[in-house]
């Protein structure tokens, strides 16, 4: 195994990881199959009201996304790999529908969502999702996969750390 793919590979026993995984991978998981399942509302149609280019290539394209790489976190398999576009993901996702929530208009083709109110806590309210997601996924591709995981058990690691 060359020494890239043991750092990819390389996790921190701990199993208790495990459990940011079930709960980020799950997320994104289920959102990618909504975004097959609902296109209108979470894909092509959502996509085109926010502003994000190609909306009909895109929101196919993130949604499967989600579903790959949400798929890989649960099971722990190339778990620092599959963080990297769902970080890319959730980022965009953050500054085109939440920062124009903070700045209380839209900006650079993004388009700003009919809210109640506008400003740093709105933005706060409907981002905790979105900041959660991408503390999680950062924290997946500090440590990795943990005991617990197709990662520990490809590279024969001790589960109980």
């Amino acid at each position: 195994m060359s020494s890239l793919a043991r750092k990819i590979q390389a996790t921190i026993p701990l199993r208790a990881v495990f459990l940011i995984r079930l709960a980020v991978g799950a997320v994104f998981f289920f959102e990618g199959v909504q975004k097959f399942m609902y296109p209108a509302e979470l894909a092509a149609g959502r996509f085109a009201k926010i502003g994000i280019p190609w909306p009909q290539f895109t929101g196919p394209f993130v949604g499967g996304v989600e579903i790959v790489c949400g798929a890989l976190i649960v099971l722990g398999l190339v778990t620092r790999l599959a963080a990297v576009p769902l970080l890319i993901n959730i980022s965009v996702a953050i500054v085109s529908t939440k920062l124009p929530i903070l700045l209380g208009h839209g900006f650079a083709g993004f388009t700003l969502a009919k809210l109640p109110r506008y400003g740093f806590l709105s933005m706060m309210h409907e981002a905790r999702t979105d900041f959660t997601m991408w503390l999680g996924l950062l924290f997946l591709l500090l440590v990795g996969a943990g005991g617990w995981s197709m990662d520990a058990q490809r590279r024969g690691a001790n589960p109980d750390g």
